[in-house]
């Protein structure tokens, strides 16, 4: 039996077993299937490693080790799929403000793809975390925008000439990251995955933040603060006591392959006794 190739294996693990057409509901598809199969994780910067994100890495890492990634290893492994399959699709970068005032100036550290599909300009985003989309977005619209979870909208300022990008959470519309379409260069790419791996004041560093979704939930796991976040009713929320409880977590909710590592359950511990001591 001849080998599989990267694509036809990533396809394989999102239920396809041919190439499908490049259309709106193959996108819409993709990108679903991709949230609920990949989990968003941040295992490589808690234990300070490097990032690579040269593409062969990220499929190897992704595909066969079993793990999954951030924005600059999912959303660049889910464009290499969508050019392959003949979507007409390239990456932008945007900066992050969820959390805070959404004109913030803050680094440019994001990664999501820009696709023109039949003359309409769609985003679509599979790397971020526990508030990714779940469907591709138009981006020529200011309208409220159904997905398969929450609603979501795209604001335009014409003066900056840039993007807004609001998800709908509890009644209250929140800015998660502004964007433009400037073109990005690899080095782009790796500046900002650079940044987001190894500076002292990048919310990665140390930390353990995993997201997966499934049908009407989203699964967060923040450090040692375990959640479940429904559609339809209050969010069920825990700590986590014991690295064991993590450790089974990460592989049985998220699909994680958690990878051997000298200082991985030390990590873990430190995660949890620091949950303790938190007001």
């Amino acid at each position: 039996m001849p080998r599989l190739t990267h694509s036809q294996r990533y396809l394989q693990r999102l239920g396809y077993d041919t190439p499908p057409p490049p259309t709106l509901q193959t996108l819409q598809d993709l990108q679903l299937r991709h949230v609920c199969t990949f989990a968003f994780e941040s295992l490589s910067t808690l234990l300070h490693q490097p990032v690579p994100i040269d593409l062969p890495s990220v499929e190897h890492k992704v595909l066969f080790e079993g793990r999954g990634g951030y924005c600059y290893e999912l959303n660049q492994m889910f464009l290499m799929l969508l050019q392959e399959l003949g979507f007409d699709a390239r990456g932008i970068t945007g900066r992050v403000v969820m959390g805070g005032p959404p004109d913030a100036r803050t680094a440019r550290t994001h990664r999501l793809s820009l696709v023109n599909l039949d003359g309409v300009r769609y985003i679509t985003d599979v790397g971020f975390g526990g508030m990714v989309p779940s469907s591709p977005l138009q981006l020529d619209t200011q309208a409220a925008q159904a997905t398969a979870h929450e609603p979501y909208r795209l604001t335009f300022d014409a003066q900056e000439s840039s993007y807004t990008l609001w998800a709908e959470v509890a009644g209250e519309w929140r800015g998660l990251y502004v964007f433009d379409l400037q073109v990005q260069a690899d080095i782009d790419y790796e500046i900002g995955n650079w940044y987001v791996s190894t500076h002292p004041g990048s919310p990665f560093l140390g930390q353990l933040k995993v997201a997966r979704l499934a049908v009407g939930e989203r699964h967060t796991l923040n450090n040692a603060h375990y959640a479940i976040h429904y559609l339809d009713r209050p969010s069920a929320k825990r700590t986590l006591q014991h690295s064991d409880e993590l450790l089974a977590l990460l592989r049985d909710t998220f699909g994680i392959q958690v990878p051997k590592h000298p200082r991985l359950n030390d990590a873990l511990d430190d995660l949890i006794r620091a949950s303790r001591q938190e007001p």
